[in-house]
């Protein structure tokens, strides 16, 4: 299998582009990791990975979007992006994964991936705007990688993202980056509608044959103006859909996105171990893409280091929680994040204004975290690259108590007859 990956990287794709992401995301990619660990044993902190929504804008309306799609559109400027960035890469980071709403709406983007060859883009994407010409491009860029969206069959498709004719033009996007070599993904966003049609090896079977390099399978989360949460997996199912993926990465030769277990099955939270948080389009520093509020802003004078590192917010949002779950805050314990929230009087960093009534109204859920369920990689190169990326943080193994996080759970939700602990 590994020759059979090591060949598609090699035949599939642009060399230069291969280069890149060898040398950008993958070389430079660990060394800002290794960074970071030695930053947090100095007590110091600054994210190795940054996810920035650039603008807030989209063609489509989704299920479950928490974005402020329809509101008036506002996006990053290109000095914004360029001082964010460079102030990172000052920090050791080489990596950034641009989200919007859509991505390819900001009319600035090529200019914001033209300007720093020096680092790799990972574009999250529908793929509606990918044009042969704009794919061409992408490939003269040899800096960013485009992981496309596919969330079913062509009728779930159109249903889960509120238009008609969703699928096929989402696939023809795909298909125009492969077309000109550019290194391409395709994510799912697993629920009920579409975990039976595309957790499956034909799905698979279809991706490697039409080109497709990796592909992330990740949990839907109910959140937002409008949760839909009656498309939330079971816990049954999130834990049959890591079996999938744990079996398939020493099975099929395309490369597993995830970012919420460890090499040995343990869950985790890439926010909780300060892997990553979320840039607004408003410059807003939030938690995490679904933590909607925030008491920071990359618009601070401040260098960017400094806001990072003095956040009693994001410091507080962190060790909650890995102190009260491994899996996810916002699903397993909303209480805590409506006590973070009213302690450090943190603002609704949405355009709606209704982030706290939707926190109100959250219930608890399961999410990655199941206990005596954990399943390790079975193939040694995730797990070596797992063992150096996701481990050696000691936020879980100093702070997490399970017993008490099995307790809370099965708790009725009462913010107010719990006071969180939080170090400051």
């Amino acid at each position: 299998m590994y020759l059979r990956m090591a060949k598609r990287m090699l035949l599939e794709t642009d060399k230069r582009l291969l280069w890149k992401l060898c040398w950008n995301m993958g070389v430079k990619g660990l060394r800002s990791v290794q960074k970071h660990k030695a930053r947090l044993k100095r007590g110091e902190f600054f994210p190795p990975y940054l996810y920035i929504s650039i603008i807030n804008s989209c063609n489509l309306r989704c299920q479950g979007c928490w974005v402020d799609v329809a509101a008036k559109q506002q996006k990053i400027d290109v000095p914004a992006m360029n001082r964010m960035i460079n102030e990172a890469k000052a920090m050791g980071n080489s990596f950034f994964g641009l989200l919007g709403g859509e991505p390819f709406m900001h009319g600035e983007l090529f200019e914001i991936l033209e300007a720093h060859p020096d680092v790799y883009f990972q574009v999250f994407t529908n793929g509606h705007f990918i044009t042969d010409e704009v794919a061409k491009r992408l490939r003269k860029c040899g800096n960013v990688t485009v992981l496309v969206s596919i969330e079913g069959s062509e009728v779930i498709s159109d249903e889960r993202r509120g238009k008609t004719g969703v699928y096929s033009k989402s696939m023809e996007g795909i298909q125009n980056c492969l077309n000109n070599k550019v290194m391409t993904g395709v994510c799912t966003s697993l629920c009920q509608s579409n975990y039976e049609d595309l957790l499956q090896e034909a799905w698979l079977d279809r991706l490697i044959e039409m080109g497709v390099l990796y592909t992330w399978f990740h949990i839907y989360r109910p959140v937002g103006p409008d949760p839909s949460e009656a498309l939330s997996l079971t816990q049954e199912q999130q834990k049959q859909a890591r079996q999938f993926v744990v079996d398939m990465r020493v099975k099929k030769p395309i490369i597993f996105i995830d970012a919420y277990y460890d090499a040995d099955g343990e869950a985790l939270c890439p926010m909780a171990t300060g892997f990553t948080h979320h840039i607004s389009p408003w410059g807003d520093i939030e938690p995490c893409p679904i933590i909607q509020f925030s008491k920071d802003s990359i618009h601070d004078e401040r260098p960017l280091r400094e806001v990072f590192n003095d956040s009693e917010f994001l410091r507080d949002f962190r060790e909650a929680a890995a102190t009260h779950t491994r899996g996810c805050i916002a699903l397993e314990r909303p209480d805590i994040m409506k006590q973070l929230v009213e302690k450090h009087s943190a603002k609704d960093s949405t355009a709606r204004g209704t982030a706290m009534p939707e926190l109100d109204a959250m219930t608890t859920r399961p999410s990655q975290y199941n206990p005596g369920s954990e399943i390790p990689e079975k193939s040694w190169v995730y797990w070596l690259a797992k063992k150096i990326a996701f481990h050696e943080y000691g936020v879980y193994t100093k702070n997490f108590d399970a017993s008490a996080w099995k307790d809370t759970r099965v708790a009725a939700v009462e913010p107010e007859s719990e006071l969180v602990q939080i170090k400051t």
